[in-house]
Formats: C-alpha cells, sequence, structure tokens
C-alpha cells in the first residue's frame, strides 16, 4: 500500500437475495447494476462492464466538452460509442466519438488526443493497485 492517497471519489454497493440487483451510491446519486438473464439476472439494470463502459464514455465526451467550450469551437453534440473485447492478451476498448458542428481535420486530430486525456481514461490505462479487505 502506497503511504500517501488523495481521494478521488468514493462508492458503496449493496445486494440482497436478489439475484443480481446491486444498488451502488455515491454521494446523493444512485444507480444499479445486474446481470443479463443468460447469467442468472435480470436485466434490470447495466452489469459492471457495462457500467465501466459508462464511465469511460461520460468522462470522454465531459473532457471533450470541456476542451471545446473553452476553446469556443462550433461543435453542437459529442457522441461517443465504446465496446468492450476480450482478447488473446487481456481486453480491448474500442471508442468510436462523432462530432456535429463546425469542425477541422485538425480539431478532429486534437479531439482524439483530448479524449484520450480523459481522467478515467488514463486511470485505465495507468497503474492501478485494488486492495480488498474486510471492514
Amino acid at each position: 500500500m502506497e503511504d500517501h492517497k488523495d481521494s478521488i471519489a468514493s462508492a458503496s454497493g449493496k445486494i440482497g437475495r436478489d439475484q443480481y440487483h446491486t444498488v451502488i451510491t455515491s454521494g446523493k446519486h444512485t444507480v444499479n447494476a445486474d446481470e443479463p438473464e443468460d447469467k442468472g439476472g435480470t436485466d434490470k439494470a447495466m452489469n459492471p462492464f457495462e457500467l465501466l463502459l459508462a464511465s469511460l464514455g461520460s468522462c470522454t465526451v465531459i473532457t471533450l466538452r470541456m476542451y471545446i467550450n473553452r476553446k469556443m469551437w462550433a461543435i453542437d453534440a459529442i457522441n461517443v460509442n465504446l465496446e468492450l473485447f476480450k482478447t488473446a492478451t487481456g481486453v480491448f476498448i474500442e471508442t468510436k466519438l462523432h462530432f456535429t458542428g463546425e469542425i477541422t481535420d485538425e480539431q478532429r486530430k486534437r479531439l482524439i488526443t483530448i479524449a484520450d486525456a480523459c481522467p478515467v481514461h488514463k486511470l485505465l490505462i495507468g497503474n492501478v493497485v485494488i486492495d480488498t479487505s474486510l471492514s
């Protein structure tokens, strides 16, 4: 364990006997998770992998919107589609961006760089340590 840690976020999850409906809370916000029916769940919410992609996707478009607003570019909408693949060596996430509005090829190239700099993207490709214990 590292000596110094700065908290970025916190969340908690709770599951009862429901198979596998989970309630996740963070501050005053709540989301649900579940598993698809073919995995024994009730498919009432996104599964954990989908939530991971949702986190990356939302961080990506928020980061892009902040940058676009700062530059005052005439981009009306940003869409992101993500897909998670299992590969022989691990996992691969494909992210496809689409912009609506006035945008040059140079701006498109810059926005791909900015998308890859979103905090969740950096976290996923960085050095992550998970320490699980009982409370």
